[in-house]
């Protein structure tokens, strides 16, 4: 059963109450009647291992060569390009 922290706002009274999930919370202050609210705090949780971090699931990263972004872009055939001013007008015309 997990146990739950309150804090009355009435008198500053604060303590733990373990409930099971079914029950209702707790809204009267034991001590001077006041309205209690629950205090929420972190949770000691550790993820160990592999699996639990963004990269554990990336390939290895690869060496970066100098000019891999333009030989990837001049790789392959391309469009011939005809930049004649008189055939095209003053535009360039792909052939």
């Amino acid at each position: 059963m997990p146990v739950y922290a309150y804090a009355c706002t009435a008198c500053g009274n604060a303590f733990d109450k373990r409930q099971s999930f079914a029950e209702p919370a707790l809204t009267v202050c034991e001590t001077c009647g006041g309205a209690l609210r629950k205090q929420y705090g972190t949770v000691g949780v550790t993820f160990n291992g592999t699996g639990f971090y963004r990269t554990d699931s990336r390939a290895a990263a690869q060496p970066a060569s100098s000019g891999s972004s333009a030989a990837k872009t001049s790789s392959g055939p391309q469009p011939a390009v005809s930049t004649s001013a008189a055939a095209s007008g003053g535009a360039g015309t792909v052939s």
